[in-house]
């Protein structure tokens, strides 16, 4: 069921989980958010070989594509050799979409395992204060 919820994510667990991308395609894991301060962290890593990765902001699902924000742009990752980290600070609701893009690999699909956290912000309210 696409696209995620905060509170789904929430719900993940340890577990990685596994997405199988064929050659020449492209694979998207959206997040639709309501609040505002939370942050989204991912982990992943890919076999056999590199994967592409980007991060773009929609404001609705009505948003075309070509007019959303790009957060975090394509770059290809090594997540073959290394375990792939980063995050987003959530700045507005909308849906913030992750995308594994395998279309430069003409041959090779990949099998992505990745694992997906939400922190919202500690307010601090002073109450254990003496």
């Amino acid at each position: 069921k696409l696209p995620l919820t905060v509170e789904e994510i929430m719900n993940f667990g340890e577990g990685n989980r596994e997405l199988f991308i064929k050659s020449s395609t492209y694979s998207i894991i959206p997040i639709t958010v309501t609040e505002m301060g939370l942050t989204i962290s991912w982990i992943f890593s890919s076999d056999p070989k590199s994967i592409s990765f980007s991060v773009v902001y929609q404001e609705s699902e009505d948003t075309p594509l070509d007019q959303c924000k790009v957060l975090i742009p394509m770059t290809r990752c090594n997540s073959h050799k290394e375990t792939i980290r980063g995050q987003v600070k959530v700045r507005n609701s909308g849906i913030y979409t992750l995308i594994f893009d395998n279309t430069f690999s003409r041959f090779i699909s990949k099998r992505v395992f990745y694992h997906l956290a939400v922190e919202r912000p500690v307010i601090y309210d002073g109450s254990d204060f003496p």
